[in-house]
This record gives structure tokens, C-alpha cells and sequence, in this order.
């Protein structure tokens, strides 16, 4: 049992070659939480020590890793990844596997989950899995969303498995950006500022962060946006951050200033402006006809 927040978290111990700080949770999803595209099912911190390690046959679900210190390894068959601060992989846990400190390393910490449903499937699709892929992604966001998933694991409501499909989508998400990233032409800006507006688009940003991102002026950046897109890098981005307002009002409960903060709005009045100038009704409408349930209040 550890306090945190002000209250009691079931966080069981793990035993093995690990720090005491190590903890596990888990739960029992119900039937409505099985027909979520992504769910989670257990998760914890792994504080490995030099000699930590795991291996199993298989086990029905995959499993998200993120190391936040140290360095671990992975391997299924004849594939071998490492994996080094602050990157991530998401692995099919169906096939055997091991994975633990990596042989040059003298400890590995790292978050870790298993997640399963058919957003996760699609997901690890797009990843080319069965392949092992790290990738280096925001720390900043995937601790924040991993938070969410312990704080929010063990206790049943359906705000808690709202949350946690959310925040298990979001760290599956920012793979796949890291992913897109990658392959992107160095040479290409106005791609370089679309990538970066996905990965950053809930944070205040500005022109000259996208610009400096790709490595180009911000007139020159606007230029190219004007040309490839026929619109402004401001609008391209005040449009990503509509979209993914969108699908918050239509997939979640989550009150609308919650979504507004997430979606990259200053204020809640800026939000319900900007989305009304550009879909022609409120937030609050929006929700309505695409839940086809009465409006809610916008506390």
C-alpha cells in the first residue's frame, strides 16, 4: 500500500531483481469496458535493478513500455530492440517473450501496461508489429497520461474507463507520431510543421515553433503552407485542434472546459468562439447531435 495524492493506492510488489519503489496494479474489466477500442487491464512501474528480468510464454494482450531511465531490452524469436530513455514500444505479447536490463546497463525503469482492444489492434498495425520499434516520444506527455492510468486503473466508473482508453489512446498516439515522424523527408517543412502541430498541437504555440521546427523562416514556412494546403499554418492548427475537439465532445463525458484545455484552447470562451466561428454551432450543440443525447451543462 503507498499514499499518494492523499489517498491509499493497491499497489502491489513485484519480486524480483527490482527497487522497492517497483509497484503493480490490476483490475477486471467489465463487459462494457471489453467493447472499448482501448482499455487497460494491468500496468505499474519497474524499477529493474542490473539482473531484472522477465520471460513467458505468451499472455492475450500487449504490452506499452516507456523507460524513463536506464536501459531494457526486448526480445521475441530472433528479434532483439533496446530500449533507452525516453522511448517507447508497444509489443504482442501472443509469441514468447523477454525482456529485462539491458546486458550494458546497471538498472532500467520504466512505465509499463497491458492494453488490449481493437484500437490497440489497429494501432499495432500501422507500428508493423510483430516488429520491435522503439521510438522516442514527448516525456513530458506519455508520464502525464501513465499518471492518469494509475490514478484511475482500480476504481470502476465510467468517467475512470473513459479516462483510461483515453489516455492508453494518447500514448499510442504519440508512437505513431513519433513513427510518421521519422519518415518524414527532412526536406519537406510544410510536413515537419504538420508532424510537430500533431505531437504539440494541446501546448500554446506560435509560428516561430513551427518554423524552427522545420528549420525554415516563418515567412518562408507560410509561404510553403499557402502553397501546399491553400491556408496558414494559424489555421491549419486552430482546424487540428477543432478536429481533435470533435472527437473529445463525441467519445467522451469529459466536461467542455477539460476539453478545451486538451484540445489547445487558452480559455474555455476561446474555445467555444474559434469552434463555433469554424463549424457554425457551439461546442455544446456539436455534442448533442453527435451523441443524440440532450445538452449538457458546461461545467
Amino acid at each position: 500500500m503507498r499514499s499518494k495524492g492523499g489517498r491509499t493506492d493497491n499497489r502491489y510488489k513485484l519480486r524480483s531483481d527490482l527497487d522497492s519503489r517497483s509497484f503493480w496494479l490490476v483490475t477486471t474489466p467489465s463487459a462494457m469496458q471489453l467493447e472499448q477500442p482501448f482499455l487497460c487491464t494491468e500496468a505499474g512501474t519497474l524499477y529493474g535493478r542490473e539482473h531484472f528480468l522477465t520471460a513467458r510464454e505468451r499472455k492475450d494482450s500487449y504490452l506499452l513500455f516507456y523507460t524513463f531511465g536506464g536501459t531494457g531490452y526486448v526480445r521475441q524469436g530472433n528479434h532483439t530492440a533496446t530500449i533507452r530513455h525516453g522511448q517507447a514500444l508497444l509489443m504482442d505479447c501472443r509469441t514468447p517473450q523477454e525482456y529485462g536490463t539491458a546486458s550494458q546497463a546497471n538498472h532500467w525503469h520504466h512505465y509499463w501496461a497491458h492494453v488490449e482492444g481493437v484500437g490497440v489492434d489497429a494501432v499495432a498495425k500501422r507500428l508493423g508489429l510483430p516488429a520491435l520499434s522503439p521510438h522516442v516520444v514527448s516525456r513530458t506527455r506519455v508520464v502525464t497520461h501513465f499518471e492518469t492510468i494509475f490514478d484511475r486503473l482500480e476504481t470502476e466508473s465510467i468517467e475512470n474507463s473513459e479516462l483510461v482508453g483515453i489516455a492508453v489512446h494518447a500514448i499510442l498516439s504519440e508512437l505513431l507520431i513519433s513513427k510518421a515522424r521519422e519518415e518524414i523527408p527532412k526536406e519537406n517543412p510544410v510536413a515537419i510543421a504538420q508532424s510537430y502541430i500533431a505531437s504539440h498541437y494541446s501546448e500554446p504555440l506560435i509560428i516561430d515553433d513551427l518554423a524552427r521546427a522545420a528549420s525554415v523562416s516563418p515567412s518562408y514556412l507560410t509561404r510553403l503552407f499557402r502553397q501546399s494546403l491553400g491556408t496558414s499554418p494559424h489555421d491549419y492548427l486552430i482546424r487540428f485542434r477543432i478536429t481533435r475537439a470533435k472527437q473529445l465532445l463525441a467519445e467522451t463525458s469529459l466536461p467542455i472546459r477539460d476539453i478545451a484545455g486538451q484540445a489547445g484552447f487558452a480559455s474555455t470562451s476561446n474555445f467555444s468562439y474559434r469552434f463555433s466561428a469554424v463549424t457554425g454551432i457551439s461546442p455544446r450543440s456539436y455534442r448533442a447531435l453527435a451523441t443524440s443525447n440532450p445538452i449538457e451543462p458546461t461545467s
